[in-house]
């Protein structure tokens, strides 16, 4: 039997379940996760292994009408996340009205020339009779190659859309080790779990303010160190993030360390950092210069 791998893009608007999707295809956390629009800002590769076959899914940031710098750039890494694939798997949330927010995601992926799935998330949510209309309006706004209803949270679904998506991937070599479950390296991992943690514990426009830089990663066989930074736009976010007397801070860091033990399996020395850079979102050289390629090119040349 021939060997079937190939790229899968996860589209969708913001918080339509993308990443969750993605982790629970993977079986591991490639994807921080958090009920804020806009969490994810880069493209994200998990690959999921099964027999004779290997999907590398790419999770996006979410579809939507770009106001700042940083949001042309996860514009631009949607577009790029679309050169070069093999499938397409738009996702909608079904406990949702379908509006105009919907009918843009599906504009965006009908300029693909290869399948294109849509799958009607959080199925869990809703009775089973909205199901019936919601697939048949989908249906009247593009030629999709499977509609499947799904649960990323629960599971419902997966095993289906996994099949299927295995049945449209060409014959060809693995793009990855069948250990390897991420390109991600650790580094942009560290500093994606810190921006998870300052996600779940701040408020109003703090979470879309926040970067986080990592300055250095150190491994050891026993120990990484980890020093990062995490930027915000305003002295009000900046002390916001720190909290009194550094209480908030020492949280982030908290359940930041303690989930990085996880995930690296060693102990994790952890030095967290605020500082201020002003409308960083509006200011396309600092959006370049948070990205965390741009970061690795940089310590590369060093």
């Amino acid at each position: 039997m021939p060997f079937q791998s190939g790229l899968v893009a996860i589209v969708g608007r913001p918080n339509v379940g993308k990443s969750t999707l993605v982790n629970h295809l993977v079986g591991h956390k490639v994807a921080i996760v958090s009920p804020r629009p806009q969490t994810t800002r880069n493209r994200i590769q998990g690959i999921v292994n099964r027999g004779q076959a290997q999907a590398v899914l790419i999770d996006t940031p979410g579809l939507h009408k770009p106001h700042t710098a940083l949001g042309r750039q996860m514009m631009e890494e949607v577009q790029q996340a679309l050169d070069g694939i093999d499938v397409v798997a738009l996702l909608l949330d079904a406990s949702e009205e379908f509006g105009p927010g919907d009918r843009f995601a599906i504009q965006r992926v009908r300029q693909f020339r290869g399948p294109v799935f849509l799958l009607l998330n959080k199925i869990d949510l809703i009775p089973k009779g909205r199901l019936l209309p919601l697939i048949a309006a989908c249906s009247r706004e593009a030629d999709f190659a499977e509609i499947i209803p799904v649960s990323a949270l629960t599971g419902d679904g997966l095993p289906l859309l996994l099949e299927k998506l295995i049945e449209r991937l060409p014959e060809g070599e693995p793009y990855f080790p069948a250990d390897q479950y991420t390109d991600q390296p650790e580094r942009f991992l560290a500093g994606e779990i810190i921006r998870e943690k300052v996600l779940d514990n701040t408020y109003h426009e703090v979470p879309h303010a926040v970067a986080v830089l990592v300055e250095s990663f150190e491994e050891t066989p026993n120990l990484i160190r980890v020093r990062a930074t995490i930027h915000v736009e305003r002295e009000s976010q900046k002390g916001i993030v720190i909290g009194k007397g550094g209480e908030m801070l020492k949280k982030i860091g908290t359940a930041a360390r303690q989930e990085l033990e996880t995930l690296f399996g060693v102990k994790v020395f952890l030095e967290l950092y605020v500082n201020v850079q002003l409308d960083w979102r509006d200011n396309p050289a600092l959006v370049r210069q948070l990205d965390w390629r741009r970061q690795l090119e940089q310590l590369s040349r060093e």
